[in-house]
């Protein structure tokens, strides 16, 4: 059970891929974590309404980063990052923060798909492709409203046999033998919650919304038969999923430190480009910088990392044209 609960929180699907040296250097965020009310659109919303109108522009896919490699060639200083989108159209830029997830990366840096034109650099693919990018889902199952509502489900903690098929149930689906617990999302809540990792995630994708519950409705009513909950009707009439290991804007949820890899892979993943040494500065600087949660060190895998990163990225800029930190 603790082992398919540490394979949620880390997104490795098989815990001896996951560094657990390079774990340590990890850091808990004080305080509590909490649920958003509405989701983190109203996050968003927030932090987007104090810029002007029409600054952000939705539905506009880039498909190609062309920059100016640090190669002693002469360069053209002025917008020296051509972007090219979906639609066809192309922007300049002096500067272009690249915020999209390590799968995308992963993909971006593979054969034949150009993201970046030239091509990233040695240090940064290779920390690209060590460092690991699961997948990690929530099904949400909302409860028949004709249940007796005197009768509130349980939290279930559950632990189901792997290896051995004599000991199985054969109508328990095995995509389901990997998460650890369904659960309320809150104390009197007839929505539930469960957790799922790795491939059982990618199945779950998969699925339609009748196999789910069919497989949820079997294995309450073998895990609860000799309960006191054996004699009420637990029947589903909702589901609903993530589903980010198949969508194209992240393909996959979040990373982690795989064997092989360390925290200087962290590290290199935030260095912007090009990168500058003693010896060569003839490109525009700050052309390309990358921010994520796959970009931080000790916070990476939260979303209070992608957003610390997020400032970090925005106080290289004002450093750079020697403002003062936000």
């Amino acid at each position: 059970m603790l082992e398919n609960t540490q394979r949620t929180y880390t997104s490795a699907g098989d815990l001896e891929t996951l560094d657990f040296n390079a774990e340590s250097e990890y850091r808990m965020f004080p305080g509590k974590e909490i649920t958003i009310a509405k989701g983190y659109s109203t996050i968003v919303e927030s932090l987007a309404s104090v810029l002007p109108a029409g600054m952000i522009q939705l539905g506009r896919k880039v498909t190609k980063i062309e920059w100016q490699p640090d190669d002693g060639e002469n360069c053209d200083v002025t917008k020296p990052v051509k972007i090219h989108f979906c639609d066809g159209s192309i922007m300049y830029a002096d500067h272009v923060i690249v915020t999209v997830s390590l799968g995308v990366l992963k993909q971006g840096i593979g054969d034949n798909t150009g993201m970046f034109s030239p091509p990233l650099p040695r240090f940064k693919t290779e920390a690209i492709s060590r460092l690991g990018f699961g997948v990690v889902n929530k099904l949400f199952l909302q409860l028949s409203p004709n249940r007796d509502e005197a009768m509130k489900f349980p939290n279930l903690q559950m632990v189901f046999h792997q290896s051995d098929s004599k000991l199985r149930h054969p109508r328990i689906p095995w995509w389901m033998r990997r998460t650890a617990s369904l659960c309320p999302i809150y104390g009197t809540s007839n929505v539930l919650l469960s957790w799922f990792a790795g491939e059982e995630a990618l199945e779950l994708e998969s699925l339609s919304d009748e196999e789910i519950i069919d497989g949820f409705s079997t294995m309450i009513s073998n895990l609860l038969e000799n309960s006191r909950h054996a004699n009420s009707a637990i029947k589903f009439d909702k589901v609903l999923k993530t589903q980010w290991g198949t969508d194209p804007l992240f393909l996959g949820s979040y990373s982690y430190v795989a064997v092989g890899s360390s925290g200087d892979d962290l590290d290199s993943m935030a260095e912007p480009l090009p990168k500058r040494s003693n010896h060569s500065f003839n490109s525009p600087p700050l052309q390309i910088l990358f921010a994520g949660e796959a970009t931080h060190r000790t916070h990476y895998s939260t979303t209070h990392g992608a957003y610390f990163s997020g400032l970090r990225e925005a106080n290289r800029l004002l450093q750079h044209y020697h403002y003062i930190d936000i």
